[in-house]
């Protein structure tokens, strides 16, 4: 990145999924893959399966909401003003019944590339499990 970049409110990339609301405010095509910012709005009742990550770290700063974290060991009630962060190799879910929003950061992940290449996905693509470990595989992300 050679130049300032500004994006403003309700700007961005724009995912608008069944479950969730995103806007990518920095791209990690920016960044050299290293890095991407993005503001997700979620919706009542979501929720997101237990995963980890091989090489990504997740920042997330809570802004609106509760949001359950769910570790092997515990679950954390996150509210406005927390920040959890979580390195590679950490099993994780998420849960957020009323809805909620937060800035995620994503080091040394393309969250934001595997958010625009599942916006081009037919259902029946989503519904093929062994295509979407694939693809999730290819962005760092593990279920199993």
């Amino acid at each position: 990145m050679k130049e300032p970049e500004i994006i403003r409110k309700g700007e961005g990339d724009n995912y608008n999924y069944s479950q969730d609301h995103c806007f990518v405010k920095l791209s990690s095509n920016r960044t050299n893959g290293e890095l991407c910012f993005v503001e997700d709005t979620l919706k009542p009742n979501f929720y997101l399966a237990r995963h980890h990550h091989k090489i990504m770290t997740e920042v997330f700063y809570f802004l609106e909401g509760e949001v359950e974290l769910i570790f092997d060991d515990k679950t954390v009630l996150c509210t406005p003003g927390d920040t959890v962060t979580i390195p590679p190799n950490v099993w994780h879910a998420a849960r957020c019944r009323e809805g909620g929003k937060m800035l995620s950061i994503f080091k040394n992940g393309q969250f934001d590339l595997y958010l625009e290449k599942i916006s081009k996905m037919s259902d029946d693509e989503f519904a093929d499990i062994e295509l979407m470990k694939s693809i999730s595989a290819q962005f760092d992300i593990y279920e199993e």
